[in-house]
């Protein structure tokens, strides 16, 4: 390994653990605190700081090292983080925020160059819809720094093999800088990640994965099974939350990892299964790139069968907490009758 990339695997960590030991110990922790309400799984006011720390020491690293070409994609992201971190102050309204997410995603989108009308609407839908996802997804303690490191860290490796070494550098910046938040928001979380966090690595998820798709540097089933674990629960709540009238922009507590943690799940266990989850589609997922087109079907197709499985088994388990809850509350209140 060269020296570059010793920095770009270390160095960012550092930074990021500096920042946010700083800015826990300073204003910053009290103007920007996720406090408890119906709609969060935590019990003690938190601060919303993580995502400065991922973004100071991920951004100058690699804008560094990935040069120009990646220019456009890492000023949105600045952007969104500074717009993001006012949300996290003030909490922004949904008709200012969802506006800049698109017109962030418009112009990254126009900067890859030359693209058919209908595509680059195509892509500026995903990017936007990757950029609120992680959002949506940022509500349990090692989630989302997990999905960073795994996911941004799969990107750094197929990049880095196909020879797109500028993208493996911005990548493993990003993956580096996230295993230094993580270290403060593994369970029980001590730091938040905060939109100012979740926003940015969201939208360069989606920014990223779309560039390595045109840089030939992977194929775009690619991005998307690394990112799976997120994106499958996300749509899946969106969708079944859109079918019944609810409001699918307003906070709830409706997503597969949610109701586990509702329904009795503790957060290591859930962290644990998270990260092993996430860790077999980003393995899997750069397996396949140096298979044949038969096996990568044969791999997708096995995942979304697993998610089939996943889902009936949370839902399974969630239903067998609520009748034991049931069964429990019928009983106090009958014992109660007799006495």
């Amino acid at each position: 390994m060269t020296e570059a990339w010793v920095v770009l695997v270390a160095v960012p960590a550092m930074l990021a653990t500096f920042v946010i030991f700083i800015a826990a110990r300073s204003g910053a922790a009290r103007w920007l605190v996720d406090r408890p309400n119906e709609r969060s799984l935590h019990q003690v006011p938190t601060p919303r700081i993580g995502g400065l720390g991922v973004m100071a020491g991920a951004l100058p690293f690699a804008l560094y090292f990935a040069g120009g070409r990646y220019g456009v994609a890492l000023a949105c992201a600045a952007v969104l983080c500074a717009l993001s971190a006012v949300d996290d102050w003030r909490s922004l309204p949904v008709r200012v925020r969802l506006p800049a997410h698109i017109v962030a995603a418009i112009v990254s989108v126009l900067a890859l160059g030359p693209l058919a009308t209908g595509v680059a609407v195509l892509l500026v839908i995903a990017v936007v819809w990757m950029t609120n996802l992680y959002n949506f997804m940022d509500g349990a303690d090692g989630l989302a720094g997990s999905m960073a490191v795994t996911g941004f860290g799969a990107y750094a490796i197929a990049a880095g093999f196909s020879g797109a070494l500028p993208l493996a550098a911005m990548s493993a910046a990003i993956a580096s800088a996230a295993a230094g938040f993580l270290a403060f928001n593994a369970p029980p979380a001590r730091v938040f990640l905060g939109d100012a966090g979740s926003v940015p690595l969201g939208f360069l998820a989606a920014i990223l994965g779309i560039h390595g798709v045109l840089e030939g540097a992977w194929p775009g089933w690619f991005p998307v099974l690394v990112f799976s674990p997120f994106i499958v629960d996300a749509t899946l709540t969106i969708v079944r939350r859109g079918a019944r009238g609810a409001r699918v922009w307003q906070a709830h507590r409706e997503h597969g990892y949610q109701r586990l943690v509702l329904a009795g799940w503790p957060p290591r266990r859930l962290a644990a299964a998270a990260a092993a989850l996430m860790a077999a589609a980003a393995t899997s997922a750069l397996y396949a790139l140096g298979e044949g087109q038969e096996t990568q079907n044969g791999i997708i197709a096995g995942w979304l069968g697993l998610y089939c499985i996943v889902v009936l088994a949370t839902e399974r388990s969630i239903s067998t907490y609520d009748k034991n809850r049931t069964g429990a509350r019928q009983s106090n209140g009958a014992s109660g009758e007799k006495e």
